[in-house]
């Protein structure tokens, strides 16, 4: 069976076993939940990023045009659902500011303008069918909501929804983000985590911090 085949919706990827694009870098236990979208997680969900194998064989915009090529970079403990798509790169070719928006193949090369790395924290949620504008960095523990568009930054620990998303609220109080932060329990040995994953799996930060300054 292919690697990239889902056969129910419980089923999920991850992405270290899927990635083959070298702009794309993904941390440990992040994945994809794609049964319901038709495509592979780098042919569907990530969209319009040179460096697949196909479009390495058609051309090279590096060594071509001397364009830089923008990454997407996953932290750990990402969740992806179906649907979701993540713009990248590859269509950076249209000009509002020009006459024309209509990328002419001789104005390709002049044409293409980089947005920025797109990157997605760690312990990040991003729901089903939304969508991740070029240039984005969402922070890390955020949640996009489902079918939500969005076009700027995230902050660390914030719920954001809507087209464009825009912050619905945060997570926990400043001073339990704050000690989240310090924690990075994410980047933690898996053992540890482990061990913890009651104090993950509930509310109370001050526990989880109390481990953090005993055991890490």
């Amino acid at each position: 069976m292919n690697k990239n085949t889902f056969t129910h919706w419980s089923e999920i990827k991850y992405l270290k076993d899927i990635v083959t694009n070298p702009f794309i870098e993904v941390g440990e236990y992040s994945y994809y939940s794609g049964y319901y979208d038709s495509h592979s997680f780098e042919d569907g969900c990530i969209r319009y990023l040179w460096g697949d194998e196909h479009s390495r064989r058609l051309f090279n915009p590096i060594e071509e045009f001397g364009w830089q090529v923008d990454r997407l970079l996953i932290g750990n403990y990402v969740c992806i659902a179906s649907g979701v798509i993540i713009l990248m790169g590859g269509n950076h070719n249209h000009h509002p500011e020009w006459i024309t928006v209509y990328p002419f193949v001789d104005q390709l090369k002049e044409s293409y303008e980089p947005k920025g790395n797109t990157v997605i924290e760690s312990d990040a949620w991003i729901g089903m069918n939304a969508m991740i504008m070029p240039g984005v960095t969402i922070g890390e523990g955020a949640i996009v909501a489902a079918g939500s568009v969005v076009t700027k930054d995230v902050a660390a620990y914030t719920i954001v929804g809507g087209n464009p998303a825009k912050e619905v609220k945060k997570r926990f109080s400043e001073v339990e983000i704050a000690k989240l932060k310090e924690m990075r329990w994410f980047d933690w040995k898996r053992e540890s985590i482990e061990a913890a994953t009651d104090l993950l799996s509930s509310s109370s930060i001050d526990d989880l911090y109390e481990y953090y300054l005993r055991e890490i």
